[in-house]
């Protein structure tokens, strides 16, 4: 049985501790809050008072944080100074590339084997153990990370050094903001053309137009059960995280001198309909503000 201190315990962390403990790691969680601890605690995880004492005496830790301020600052405070020799740590926040490289770098300094491995999958495939995980760390990191990675995950890539893991999922969510936006519109305008809403899934999920938004997420209710759209769009994976992807994903082109054309029109679309009240819906709801029967009620 192996020690894993667990710290971050919202949507998606939640998930991905319960299932270590159901592979019968023993883990030791950590959230600001206790409501978090207590649901940790009710998966079979032992609550831990503070970031610090999770992480005492750990073979492993996990941490799944908002943002790279946060990452930074347990990793500097709490992590680092109580870390056992050697712990392997694993980031899977989606953060910032270079406070992942940053981070990374720091941790290797201290004889710490460190991987950045943010997830893509939504609320769902946390709780089912499918996520996919983008790791960027070095080889020796990976090798002992994918052992735990590939219990939460379905699907374990390693992207390359330190950093990469974080490129991997910007681009891929800016990439998956993008199709969204496309494939909402295409229903829109199929809908305002008296076409079927299911007859236009039966084509284009078999026609050149399929994408994942399409055959995964249909942002239409109807078509597939599982999506978001036939549960009044509750998410899934909301709206302000898409969001927060696509601004890291546009910081990151402003540094590289990368042009994305699309990625700040999605950024824009998506900014809109957070500010029209739509932060907490699933991001594929931005399909009713392109139809234009979005309201805020």
């Amino acid at each position: 049985m192996t020690m894993i201190a667990f710290i971050g315990l919202g949507n998606m962390g939640s998930g991905m501790c319960a299932n270590l403990v159901k592979a019968g790691h023993d883990v030791r969680a950590f959230d600001l809050s206790a409501d978090a601890v207590k649901r940790a605690e009710a998966a079979g995880a032992k609550g831990a008072p503070s970031a610090a004492e999770a992480v005492s005496g750990a073979d492993a830790i996990v941490t799944m944080l908002p943002a790279g301020k946060h990452v930074r600052a347990v990793y500097e405070t709490a992590i680092f100074p109580n870390a056992s020799e050697g712990v392997l740590m694993m980031d899977c926040s989606t953060i910032d590339v270079a406070t992942a490289k940053s981070v990374g770098e720091a941790a290797a300094a201290k004889g710490f084997l460190f991987v950045d491995a943010p997830v893509s999958g939504g609320v769902a495939a946390a709780d089912a153990g499918t996520l996919t995980f983008m790791v960027g760390g070095p080889e020796a990191a990976f090798e002992q990370a994918e052992e735990f990675l590939s219990i939460m995950g379905k699907a374990v890539i390693h992207a390359g050094d330190p950093g990469t893991g974080q490129a991997a999922k910007i681009c891929n969510n800016m990439l998956l903001g993008i199709t969204m936006i496309g494939t909402c519109e295409a229903f829109a305008l199929a809908e305002k053309l008296g076409l079927d809403q299911q007859r236009f899934f039966d084509i284009s999920s078999k026609a050149s137009g399929q994408s994942w938004s399409m055959t995964s997420y249909c942002p239409v209710p109807g078509p597939l059960e599982a999506s978001p759209a036939n549960r009044d769009y509750n998410p899934g994976f909301a709206t302000a995280m898409m969001l927060k992807d696509l601004k890291l994903a546009m910081d990151a082109a402003a540094t590289s001198g990368a042009t994305t054309p699309l990625g700040a029109q999605a950024e824009a679309l998506y900014a809109m309909f957070d500010g029209l009240g739509g932060r907490d819906k699933d991001f594929s709801a931005i399909y009713k503000l392109l139809q234009g029967s979005w309201s805020k009620a």
